[in-house]
């Protein structure tokens, strides 16, 4: 069973795909939107091309854990996802997640602009990968 991941910008979405045990989450893509519906068409060919049979779902939590703006607005986008595709849809806490691919990349000794194109598809690897990591405990 294959698992999308999703971290999901106001500008990009950075998209990854476990294994199909459920082991390792390997990045896939950043993908650029100008509207929900857009991202939607995108995100249905990755589903069928991948067989993806659960979503994860970055959530956007303030660091006390509380919600803000930007976490409602991922879970009106998450609505959006299961009313489109019908899979199971799990919100994964991301804090940090950003931080985590930037230290990555960091550590790489990658270019600015190198970091910019696949900072977000990294961080849908580490959401993706903390959520598989905990179904292993």
């Amino acid at each position: 069973m294959r698992i999308l991941g999703l971290d999901l910008g106001k500008k990009n979405i950075g998209v990854a795909i476990s294994d199909e045990f459920g082991w390792s989450a390997q990045g896939l893509t950043t993908l650029t939107w100008k509207n929900r519906e857009e991202l939607l068409g995108k995100l249905s060919s990755i589903i069928a091309e991948y067989e993806a049979e659960q979503i994860v779902l970055g959530l956007p939590r303030n660091m006390d854990g509380s919600l803000g703006p930007q976490a409602e607005s991922t879970m009106s986008f998450g609505e959006k996802l299961k009313a489109n595709f019908n899979l199971p849809l799990t919100y994964w806490d991301e804090r940090l997640s950003t931080v985590a691919a930037e230290r990555t990349l960091l550590e790489a000794n990658l270019s600015r602009r190198k970091r910019k194109k696949v900072i977000d598809k990294l961080a849908a690897v580490h959401i993706l990968q903390g959520y598989l990591d905990s179904r292993k405990k």
